[in-house]
């Protein structure tokens, strides 16, 4: 997981400066994707140089939590990065550890096993 924050005035944009980084950009899932560990450092270095705060998560244990399907689940999805679901469960790839602490308010459970997103 890529976790990208904003400094001041700075934004992701296709177009212009951040073109380099469009061929990355999954629009449809709101992330970025890459093939090699090399093409992930390189974006790593030009967001940085673009002033983004990028913090590299590469386990994602204690970030993804889950609630049963039919459960309420709108509070945790604003904190949602990703979201998959199963026959039962709705699992949620939180943004943050503090995210996972919400989410565990509203009753979601921390999910022990490799999730793929």
């Amino acid at each position: 997981m890529l976790r990208i924050f904003k400094k001041a005035e700075n934004t992701f944009s296709s177009r212009g400066k951040d073109n380099e980084l469009a061929d990355y950009y999954n629009k449809d899932l709101y992330r970025f994707d890459f093939k090699t560990v090399g093409e992930r450092n390189k974006a790593l270095k030009l967001l940085e140089m673009r002033g983004f705060d990028v913090d590299l998560v590469e386990d994602l244990t204690g970030y993804v939590v889950k609630l049963p399907r039919y459960s309420k689940y709108a509070p945790v999805l604003k904190n949602t990065v990703a979201m998959i679901e199963t026959p039962e469960w709705r699992i949620f790839l939180m943004k943050d550890l503090a995210a996972v602490e919400d989410a565990q308010k509203q009753g979601a459970k921390i999910v022990e096993v490799d999730v793929k997103f």
